[in-house]
């Protein structure tokens, strides 16, 4: 793994392009909120892919993202996979690469009213959360 944060990351829903993915950086959420990520639809169950190399941190869930995964990425960056149906088969601490299947596109926790999509976001351990957009690459 590099330790620098990429410039560019795999869309993380399989056979997603960029071009179907709206920037909704920044949008209001509920609470005040401003939607820290980006929404990529997806029929229910699509695989989840991770979008860099990276170790497992957090496999769980939490209010808002429902079943969650989190990895620790290039720049020590953390890449979190939110509103998942199902996990793939990591745990913490295991190492993973970009396109290996994390779990399933879903609509759990604050997302239980919408159409499955994964929520995508990355957390820079300077800078906070930042819009996952423009890094959006390849499959």
């Amino acid at each position: 793994m590099t330790s620098h944060a990429p410039l560019e990351v795999r869309i993380p829903v399989m056979n997603v392009e960029k071009k179907q993915i709206p920037n909704s950086w920044g949008f209001p959420r509920s609470g005040g909120r401003a939607h820290q990520g980006v929404d990529i639809f997806a029929a229910r169950g699509t695989p989840v892919l991770s979008a860099t190399d990276g170790i497992v941190i957090r496999v769980g869930t939490n209010q808002l993202g429902g079943q969650v995964i989190n990895v620790l990425g290039p720049g020590r960056q953390v890449h979190y996979y939110a509103h998942l149906d199902r996990y793939g088969g990591f745990r913490p601490g295991d190492l993973v690469f970009a396109g290996n299947i994390l779990g399933y596109v879903g609509n759990t926790g604050n997302a239980r009213d919408t159409p499955p999509h994964l929520h995508y976001g990355i957390y820079d351990p300077v800078r906070g959360a930042i819009n996952p957009w423009p890094l959006l690459g390849a499959h």
